[in-house]
């Protein structure tokens, strides 16, 4: 069990910094640009992962979060 969670903290550590790497390639028009109105920017879709992440992760097996 414990090499599997130190796996998965690498894992996801690996992907949070991917993901900070791409962001900060973007100036803030790319990061608020939107296709169209019914579209999303890529802020609004981090920010609703980030949020979703938070609840999945937080009390993990404790609550339904």
């Amino acid at each position: 069990m414990k090499d599997y969670l130190q796996s998965a903290i690498k894992q996801f550590e690996y992907y949070k910094i991917l993901g900070e790497k791409t962001i900060d390639q973007l100036d803030d028009s790319a990061l608020f640009w939107q296709y169209n109105e019914e579209s999303n920017s890529i802020a609004t879709i981090v920010k609703h992962l980030s949020g979703n992440m938070i609840s999945r992760w937080t009390d993990f097996l404790k609550s339904d979060g």
